[in-house]
């Protein structure tokens, strides 16, 4: 060890030794708050801990402690906002299958959840003693229609329309199929069942029925899903909320198919925040042809927003956090590092917006500034000891 290195060893250990002293003395002493010399021991602790004497560092030493400088710039801060989310159903997709009328299921079509259906596709027949009763109807008003088709203008034959128009709505209102209707008209055989048919395409998502099930009006059969268009719900954290908004591009990875990237876009943000999170949910749909995000799956999300046009930046480690204060080492001239306090803003990935304390152009230390610190800090505190004075960066230059 060279004496220059023994030397701030001693200056070290003399430091440590002395406030040990001096915390013993100002717990014991009579006059709380002083040291035995008198001094103000608060003082001398806030003036330790808030004031930092400059370090001279040249070249050689900053290349031997990995010292590294960076610039400081005005530039535009994009930042990303990240967050998990989960593939979710379209809620306008979704459609519900439940009869209008009561009766017996005599046969599935569809007899498992996750078979794919086509709209129009037939799911169950029916028989109910009501739709026989109201073929009945329907077959008996085209009779009357067909006896007086001679005689259109007549009151017999206005009436008999009359009662076939309304014997085709009341099976129509019970969601039986026209088709269905035309045929039974023409065959004039009323049918024991009748087929109900899907209402949409998709996947069946839930199925409440089996064969025989005595089933009774505004009963849930079954629910499809179409699942051509999907919907990402994360949470941003409220403090990111302002850099979200609707109709902004999304990046989406999905967690089963590494490296693959989504693009869609923000379709909602949700106008409520959890109270236990602090997280407001947002929306992104994504187009869903091949059907390969299925609800339930992890996925995460990037939303890049700019949040200013012009900045002052720093690398985040350039940036030394103490509490309540924040300082960087600006490198001034013959190699000379000043602390600075500064205001920091946001944070866009590995820079941080200075809001005051810096400018543009001027050199910041950007990594081993935790050493740089040590020895302000050091310095500070043998500064602030009486009888202790440390000679000042120009004269050690030329020591050195």
């Amino acid at each position: 060890m060279n004496r220059k290195n023994q030397w701030k060893l001693s200056i070290g250990l003399v430091v440590v030794a002395a406030v040990v002293v001096m915390l013993y003395a100002s717990r014991n002493d009579g006059d709380q708050g002083k040291t035995p010399e008198g001094h103000d021991h608060a003082a001398m602790t806030s003036t330790a801990n808030d004031e930092r004497s400059p370090v001279q560092l040249g070249a050689e030493r900053a290349a031997r402690i990995g010292v590294a400088y960076s610039t400081v710039e005005r530039k535009p801060l994009v930042l990303t906002v990240r967050t998990v989310a989960t593939v979710n159903y379209d809620e306008t997709r979704l459609t519900k299958v439940n009869p209008k009328i009561e009766g017996w299921v005599e046969r599935l079509y569809v007899d498992f959840t996750g078979a794919p259906v086509r709209r129009g596709q037939p799911l169950l027949d029916l028989y109910s003693p009501l739709l026989v009763s109201a073929q009945e109807e329907l077959i008996l008003a085209r009779r009357l229609v067909d006896d007086t088709i001679a005689e259109p203008d007549t009151r017999a034959a206005v009436r008999a329309r009359d009662l076939l128009g309304s014997a085709r709505r009341r099976l129509e209102y019970w969601d039986i199929p026209v088709d269905q209707i035309e045929r039974i008209e023409r065959s004039g055989i009323p049918q024991k069942t009748l087929t109900l048919k899907a209402p949409a395409s998709g996947i069946v998502i839930e199925k409440n029925v089996v064969a025989g099930t005595r089933i009774a009006p505004g009963m849930d059969l079954y629910m499809i899903a179409d699942l051509s268009r999907v919907w990402i719900e994360g949470e941003v954290f409220e403090k990111d909320l302002s850099l979200v908004r609707e109709g902004q591009a999304a990046s989406v990875m999905i967690d089963a198919y590494p490296g693959e990237e989504f693009t869609g876009v923000v379709t909602y943000v949700y106008p409520t925040v959890s109270l236990e999170a602090r997280t407001g949910r947002i929306r992104i749909e994504l187009a869903n042809p091949d059907l390969k995000l299925r609800p339930g799956m992890y996925a995460n999300i990037g939303l890049e927003s700019p949040a200013r046009e012009e900045a002052l930046v720093v690398p985040r480690s350039a940036v030394h956090a103490t509490g309540e204060h924040a300082y960087v080492f600006v490198r001034g001239a013959d190699d000379v590092l000043s602390a600075r306090e500064v205001t920091t803003g946001l944070v866009s990935g590995k820079e941080i917006e200075i809001l005051r304390g810096v400018e543009e152009g001027e050199q910041v230390v950007s990594s081993a500034n935790f050493l740089i610190d040590a020895e302000s800090s050091m310095g500070s505190a043998i500064q602030a000891m009486p009888g202790m004075e440390m000679e000042q960066p120009a004269a050690r230059k030329g020591a050195e």
